[in-house]
């Protein structure tokens, strides 16, 4: 058997590519763990949570073998996940350790319109070396994200993003369908040539913008930033060129993404969904970045319960979805077939390392409590006149 008809044979390989008895080992799970969101424990001022993050330029491992450089919240990409109770008081101190400007904007949550973190809407960017403080009540209920807003067609695929989620007591979705476990999977895309080629120039602009703050030779017109839109049409008639129309930001330049991530890993580093036959699990699902993804799952429907963190008054359901960008999307996956199924983009551009398939958001659902015989690898193996099974499959 040579090798194309090796992998037309072993279609199955590509899809889940890791044998059953690797995903079900302990030490796989207990991996696995880090390949979820890590949650950021607050310290207490009185009734007030108090959480600290921080953004600095951070080496982030995509799979085995490739590394970039990106921004990423306490030297994590996704940044950690903030867990909150509905009506809780919460104060977020952000530190900006990187030469480059940041906000934070709290996607989802109605926050006091000073502490939305839009820059020069409602507050100046932080800079190197600053903080900012933002303060607000944990409102509403369900699964939100926090973003930097400064830069974002850079700065989010560069990994300044993060879950947040409000959660209730009295929580409709677990009335409805009882679960013990959840998972949080935040989807973005790369182009990380874009990324590198950016972050170098913004690293050089902003050296050059402060040292000319620090020697008092501040310019509206270089830094592009003015205080009224009057004084914008005034400086165009006097001569101005903004920056849109010395083609500093041309289509050509606008990033075409060539990696995709779950949880800042691409496959085969993607985390897996553990499920036991019978269990429900709730799936969080947060698009941080700028494609859109039709997330289909294998041998399975799932309950579309929740929309922009709004429980539906009617579930919906389905075996594939739409999560565009900036939406969040709850599912909820029965246990009622029980085995190791795909869990994995329709587009399948976006099941793609670097162009190569399989790789991007590609993912398993595994029934962590399957019988020895049915994890057994060297069934399928001898059903398909192989001596041994495949772990890995990169390139088809």
């Amino acid at each position: 058997m040579n090798r194309r008809d090796f992998f037309k044979a072993g279609a199955v390989v590509s899809s889940i590519a890791l044998a059953p008895q690797t995903l079900l080992a302990q030490e796989t799970k207990a991996s696995n763990q880090k390949r979820l969101p890590s949650v950021l424990n607050p310290q207490m001022d009185g009734d007030v949570k108090v959480f600290e993050l921080f953004v600095d330029i951070y080496g982030q491992e995509l799979v085995p073998g490739f590394t970039l450089h990106t921004l990423a919240f306490n030297n994590q990409v996704p940044g950690p996940e903030i867990r909150v109770n509905q009506g809780d008081k919460v104060r977020v101190i952000f530190k900006n350790k990187t030469e480059l400007n940041h906000t934070i904007h709290w996607h989802g949550l109605h926050v006091p319109w000073r502490m939305d973190g839009v820059p020069y809407v409602n507050q100046m960017p932080v800079m190197q070396g600053q903080q900012f403080v933002y303060e607000f009540v944990a409102e509403p209920y369900g699964t939100h994200f926090y973003h930097c807003h400064w830069g974002t067609l850079l700065h989010m695929q560069s990994g300044m993003y993060g879950s947040l989620i409000v959660e209730n007591p009295d929580d409709p979705v677990q009335k409805q369908f009882p679960y013990e476990r959840e998972y949080t999977l935040l989807y973005s895309a790369h182009d990380v040539n874009f990324i590198r080629n950016e972050l170098n120039s913004m690293l050089e602009r902003m050296k050059e913008r402060t040292y000319l703050m620090k020697n008092g030779r501040f310019n509206k017109e270089r830094f592009a930033v003015f205080d009224s839109k009057e004084e914008l049409v005034k400086a165009v008639k006097n001569g101005y060129q903004p920056p849109y129309v010395v083609n500093r930001r041309a289509p050509a330049e606008l990033p075409e993404p060539n990696w995709f991530t779950v949880n800042g890993k691409s496959y085969p580093s993607t985390p897996n969904l553990y499920i036991r036959e019978n269990e429900n699990i709730r799936v969080r699902l947060i698009n941080g970045g700028t494609e859109e993804h039709y997330l289909h799952l294998h041998g399975h429907d799932f309950w579309q319960v929740c929309d922009d963190g709004l429980p539906l008054p009617q579930p919906w359901q389905m075996n594939a979805l739409r999560l565009s960008p900036g939406k969040t999307l709850d599912i909820i996956i029965e246990g009622k077939n029980r085995g190791i199924w795909t869990f994995h983009d329709h587009d399948i551009r976006k099941v793609t390392n670097n162009g190569l398939y399989p790789g991007g958001n590609l993912l398993a659902l595994v029934y962590e409590d399957m019988p020895a015989e049915e994890a057994d690898p060297g069934m399928m193996a001898k059903k398909m006149g192989l001596t041994s099974f495949p772990i890995v499959a990169l390139d088809e």
